[in-house]
């Protein structure tokens, strides 16, 4: 449908700012008319070497003002570029396309981390996040308003924003006190609302996409409203993301219910075009595998030609990975897909303060033991970096190292 008259001179509305701008182009087009006209004589130096200053004007001008207007327009669609060169966006912008197409998959704060790295280098990202969670504000949501647990799409959403810092700041805002909204997070209600408005999760996140500007795309490994079940060695079994640590018990297996939900399509087909396919960092049987148990996920990735690398956490989880070596966790995921799903594994081999690992062992939480040998014995190659660091004596992932070292297996396609 055309535009009509009344269309256009809405552009022109006062507080724009752009009226003056388009002034200024359409004042330098006028100068280069004029300049290139046919008013040069042979005979007069003087006519010539005004035209010409006249058309360089006319160009100075119009550059100025094509310049100015692009800047207006981008300031007002994308606000957090204010004070930044056009040329460093366009650029930036430009870059960032060329970047590798990656397909990260799992869940929680350790895939957020590695997002926050990789936005800075692609934004072909897609990330294909776990729906399994029920524990928080997600799980109170999930109960209350019968939707899919937004927490860790909207770790992973806040992760590839481009938008300013206070807008990724108020999607991550908790409520606290003695309120209905007490422990929920604004982005979590945010999503819940959406999800009711348009009537579909997987739209609602593509909406809240728009809004944060994303790098990249998230996307749920299952639109369907599935429970994540432990199998103990003692033979017991329990229900509920949240529940499955509490237990403390050695996990043999975990399953979803109901069983062999269906993949969202976008999950399918950017592993399909993915040149590298990252499972984790993160908690292994509750952020991980959930995504490996729905079997076209896991036959996708098995089918990809892309690299497939697997990030070891650097600690043991309390009541999820006890005990376990880098091995342990390779064993788990194979138990849980099939033997294609990897062909590297990233593990951390940078030093630890004893303060903080005697910290950690309070709460049985151990460094995963790098039994390099029993690995390539399983046909795996292990890449050994330091990705580590310290923040308030926590032990946390360097989304920067990380980020590069994902990045270095482009040079093996």
């Amino acid at each position: 449908m055309k535009a009509g008259t009344g269309d256009i001179l809405k552009w022109f509305y006062p507080g724009i700012g752009i009226k003056r701008w388009v002034g200024l182009s359409a004042f330098g087009v006028i100068l280069l008319l004029l300049g290139t006209a046919d008013l040069r004589s042979e005979e007069f130096w003087l006519i010539q070497f005004l035209d010409a200053v006249i058309v360089t004007s006319g160009i100075i001008i119009l550059i100025l003002g094509v310049k100015r207007l692009m800047r207006s327009f981008i300031n007002l669609l994308v606000p957090a570029s204010r004070g930044t060169e056009l040329i460093d966006i366009l650029y930036q912008k430009k870059q960032l396309s060329r970047g590798p197409r990656i397909v990260t998959i799992g869940g929680g704060t350790g895939l957020s981390v590695l997002l926050s790295g990789l936005k800075n280098h692609t934004s072909n990202i897609s990330a294909v996040v776990t729906v399994a969670d029920n524990g928080g504000s997600s799980g109170r949501l999930r109960q209350q308003f019968d939707v899919l647990p937004p927490g860790d799409i909207r770790n992973c959403l806040v992760a590839l924003a481009d938008a300013p810092t206070l807008m990724r700041d108020l999607f991550q805002f908790r409520f606290d006190g003695n309120s209905e909204f007490s422990g929920h997070s604004f982005g979590n209600l945010f999503l819940t609302v959406m999800t009711r408005l348009t009537g579909d999760f997987e739209k609602a996140i593509k909406e809240t996409s728009k809004v944060l500007a994303l790098r990249g795309q998230v996307i749920p490994s299952t639109l369907g409203d599935v429970t994540l079940v432990a199998h103990y060695t003692d033979g017991s079994i329990v229900s509920g993301e949240e529940q499955i640590p509490k237990a403390k018990k050695p996990i043999s297996k975990v399953s979803l219910s109901p069983e062999e939900p269906l993949a969202t399509p976008d999950a399918l087909k950017a592993i399909k075009e993915a040149q590298i396919i990252v499972l984790g960092p993160g908690s292994l049987y509750t952020s991980i595998i959930p995504n490996l148990l729905i079997k076209e996920i896991s036959q996708a990735i098995a089918e990809s030609e892309a690299i497939k690398v697997y990030v070891c956490n650097v600690m043991t989880q309390p009541g999820e990975t006890d005990g376990y070596s880098v091995s342990d966790h390779i064993k788990a995921l194979l138990k849980h897909s099939n033997e294609q799903i990897l062909d590297y594994c990233v593990v951390n081999n940078g030093e630890v303060p004893g303060g903080v690992l005697k910290r950690y062992s309070r709460d049985n939480s151990l460094l995963v033991v790098n039994d390099r040998k029993k690995i390539e014995n399983l046909g795996y190659r292990v890449v050994e970096e330091d990705f580590s660091m310290i923040q308030d004596g926590a032990i946390r992932h360097d989304a920067e190292k990380l980020a590069k070292i994902i990045l270095s297996f482009i040079e093996e396609i």
